[in-house]
């Protein structure tokens, strides 16, 4: 099945052209804002990390950085940085220029302040943008395709319809040779047997287990039992009771098809073995998103049973409601009505279907609402206090 997207100098395929511009922390991220404001066809991602930060936290928010810029969505990069940044920036520029795309850099301490920086960031980036925005859409398959898959303000219409449906669109892609992503480790607590009897290979398997088991254990430290109850207050407003509940309803997002792997926050796909995956999110929306996108997701399938208005910097996030009245009320952040299957007047397959034919036309370059309305949030996992 042939899509048109934009071919990258190492083979991967962005059905987005964005020049991303990078801060490597909090301190340079002022900066790369008003450097990216020159330039139109820009974003540029809010982060707030990148300093004193120890361990695998600096390892997750590093590996996130360098990620979001080996996206095929990212055309070309300009990194900035403050200088005595934990993490940087010629650092990053040097990982993701290994992709073969466009990179350049630029250091705030270097240039002898904001306004020479923002000076000197548009003239190094401009050239970029130009030459991106003569870049032709070419055709490709689906299988280069990697969707990510997320849920977030749910009710019981999640696990009975959207996520049915989602499921159905990742055995759709996996079976025409596409990869896509489960994430959000918190929801997959009390169905974890359940998926971890579709992992091929028993190291994985146990990969995968040593994560779910981490991520419960790391909650009873700070005093909450996950199993007790369910801690979201969006959850329990919406009818579900207990965590197991809303993993059991998750669960279904992943579809049928056997797990190739268990990937770390942000970790990429291996390349040339596609499939089904599981990755190590926490399961805040957005935090979430942003380790999938990290990881390779060129776009996203996001249920919401209550309605989330969530977007993302380089990746359409198209959003399905299993609620039909939710559908009404939220009209213009939602993208698919999965609620006819619990009025009556849709199959799981029929649902499966339409969102499947609208991931395709996003992927060539419609808009999502989210899009369109300009979501661009941004947020990376921590798993430690700053230093």
């Amino acid at each position: 099945m042939q899509l048109k997207g934009y071919r990258r100098e190492n083979g991967d395929w962005g059905i987005r052209n964005y020049l991303l511009v990078l801060p490597v922390s909090v301190c340079a991220a002022d900066t790369a804002a008003k450097i990216a404001a020159q330039l139109p066809a820009s974003v540029y991602i809010p982060n707030q990390h990148g300093c004193s930060q120890l361990g695998q936290d600096f390892a997750i928010t590093q590996r996130t950085l360098v990620g979001f810029g080996k996206n095929a969505n990212s055309g070309a990069v300009l990194v900035v940085g403050l200088g005595c940044d934990g993490i940087q920036a010629q650092t990053v520029a040097g990982e993701i220029a290994k992709t073969g795309k466009p990179v350049e850099y630029v250091v705030i301490q270097d240039n002898g302040g904001t306004l020479k920086t923002i000076a000197r960031g548009v003239e190094l980036a401009a050239p970029m943008a130009r030459k991106l925005s003569g870049q032709p859409r070419e055709d490709f398959d689906l299988g280069e395709i990697t969707v990510g898959l997320e849920c977030g303000g749910s009710d019981p219409t999640s696990g009975l319809a959207s996520n049915p449906g989602i499921g159905y669109v990742s055995d759709k892609v996996v079976s025409l040779g596409g990869s896509s992503i489960l994430s959000e480790t918190t929801e997959v607590i009390g169905a974890e047997h359940l998926l971890a009897e579709r992992f091929i290979d028993a190291q994985q398997k146990k990969k995968f287990l040593q994560m779910v088991a981490f991520c419960e254990n790391r909650a009873i430290e700070l005093g909450e039992d996950l199993r007790a109850g369910q801690p979201t207050p969006g959850n329990k407003a919406g009818g579900i009771s207990t965590i197991e509940e809303k993993s059991l309803g998750c669960m279904y997002k992943a579809g049928t098809a056997p797990f190739m792997g268990a990937l770390h926050y942000a970790e990429s796909l291996p390349r040339g073995r596609k499939g089904l995956y599981f990755m190590d999110t926490p399961g805040q929306d957005i935090d979430s998103i942003t380790g999938m996108i990290a990881g390779g997701a060129q776009i996203i399938l996001f249920s919401t049973g209550r309605g989330t208005p969530t977007g993302s910097p380089i990746a359409p996030v198209i959003k399905i409601t299993g609620n039909p009245e939710t559908f009404a009320k939220m009209s213009d952040n939602l993208d698919v009505n999965a609620g006819r299957i619990i009025s009556g007047n849709a199959s799981i397959e029929d649902a499966g279907e339409e969102i499947f034919k609208l991931m395709l036309e996003i992927c060539n370059g419609r808009q999502s609402k989210s899009e369109s309305l300009g979501h661009r949030e941004f947020g990376i996992y921590k798993c430690a206090g700053t230093f």
